[in-house]
């Protein structure tokens, strides 16, 4: 999916929440449930993906111990739902990009524990980790996406480049492809046209061996190996081997398939167009591992199906969530494969999708189940944009990596020390 719902939904892998326009249909209110017990009203984002309302409001017909209304809601969700969990009016069970670690804290939203525990190991853990706060689960993983690098097979074999396993490889082989695609215009890589600063995030932090925020709430990233990683994203942008102007940004996979690249960081979304176009001259790799301590690393996120606290049928409101995204694995598969291109949270549910099972996809499955990592609970959103910043200023103005991450590291642990104060 390539519309501002799915961009925003990898925020819990890394990235920043984009703007733009959807494609979806306006606001709309379900027909309510087939069902004779209490009125749930259920609140989704708008996707871009054409039959994914008709399905949910199809779901919420077939439960019959409620009489479920959805809402497909347009504009900024994230704020219509943190403003609606303070009224009496807002949803009873709703999608949710987090939550947050204030509405948790704020009693907004209904413990879900023991709906998930029997089936929690065969969620997902990196997508279900930032649901989890003191032990307790506070939301229902819905679907995963994730971002990795596309390459083209013939343009690298052309070139003798192999497909980048480290770092140092890709931006060897970035050079070496613009290089070879010079006389038509070829880029090595594109990871946006901000350098990559918005669609690679955190994701180098990671390739280094570190992470945002280590398990026990510290900064993560005060590591000399998180400034020599970053460094070599600004030798990418410095020496002209990405794809900077693209006509369509890095979620979309246009200037991969129109040549205009032969690697390009994307979505797992953009697959089935990938293939559509270029068949099986293409492949798919985690971002690639930096020095010693490195590990591959793969971003992924699912938004989360939640109970407000507000709710004047609570146990119903767990119970139909429960039924849908834990009991329901058909309508779970449907939601995640028939409409786009995403991973079901469910594990046993990924390895038998038969879409999941063979190529690039199967390859993507792997990288999101054993190299995935999301965005901590504690990662606060001025510590995303000190970060933000700093790493624009990194790849596109040669800063200074060292004193820039200072900054950032002085700016998390003011955070994380205030938000476990609360």
């Amino acid at each position: 999916m390539t519309d501002i719902g799915r961009r925003r939904l990898l925020a819990a892998g890394g990235g920043i929440a984009l703007t733009g326009t959807l494609a979806a249909c306006g606001s709309n209110t379900g027909r309510g449930g087939g069902g004779s017990g209490p009125a749930l009203n259920q609140w989704y984002h708008q996707y871009g993906e054409t039959g994914t309302e008709q399905a949910v409001k199809r779901y919420a017909d077939a439960y019959d111990k409620a009489q479920v209304t959805v809402q497909w809601r347009p504009g900024d969700y994230d704020r219509q739902t943190a403003a609606a969990l303070l009224t009496d009016s807002g949803p009873d069970v709703f999608e949710v990009n987090g939550p947050t670690l204030d509405q948790i804290r704020g009693g907004q939203v209904v413990d879900l524990t023991a709906a998930v525990e029997p089936v929690k190991d065969d969620f997902n853990q990196a997508v279900l980790a930032p649901k989890i706060w003191q032990d307790k689960i506070w939301a229902i993983p819905q679907v995963v996406d994730m971002q990795m690098l596309f390459y083209r097979k013939s343009m690298l074999k052309d070139a003798g480049v192999r497909p980048p396993r480290t770092l140092d490889e890709l931006v060897d082989a970035a050079r070496e492809l613009t290089a070879k695609g010079k006389k038509d215009k070829v880029k090595g890589l594109f990871v946006g046209n901000d350098g990559g600063a918005g669609a690679l995030f955190g994701t180098p932090l990671y390739a280094a061996g570190l992470s945002i925020i280590t398990e026990d709430g510290k900064v993560g990233f005060d590591d000399p190996a998180a400034a020599r990683t970053l460094g070599k994203i600004h030798e990418l942008y410095a020496d002209k081997s990405l794809l900077l102007g693209a006509p369509a940004d890095w979620s979309d996979p246009a200037a991969f398939t129109q040549g205009l690249t032969a690697m390009q960081w994307s979505g797992l979304w953009a697959l089935p167009q990938v293939k559509k176009v270029l068949g099986d001259d293409f492949g798919v790799l985690p971002f690639p591992k930096d020095g010693s301590g490195g590990k591959d690393a793969v971003p992924v996120g699912a938004y989360g199906s939640a109970v407000s606290a507000r709710s004047k049928h609570k146990t119903e409101a767990v119970a139909f969530a429960k039924w849908l995204w834990i009991d329901r694995t058909d309508y779970q598969r449907d939601f995640a494969l028939s409409y786009g291109f995403h991973i079901p949270a469910r594990v046993s549910l990924a390895e038998k999708a038969k879409e999941l099972r063979s190529g690039p996809a199967a390859d993507a499955v792997s990288y999101a189940t054993e190299l995935g990592h999301s965005e901590p609970l504690l990662w606060t959103t001025a510590s995303k944009t000190a970060y933000q910043d700093a790493v624009s200023r990194i790849i596109k103005d040669g800063a200074h990596p060292e004193s820039e991450l200072k900054t950032v590291v002085r700016k998390t642990r003011a955070e994380l020390d205030r938000v476990k104060k609360k």
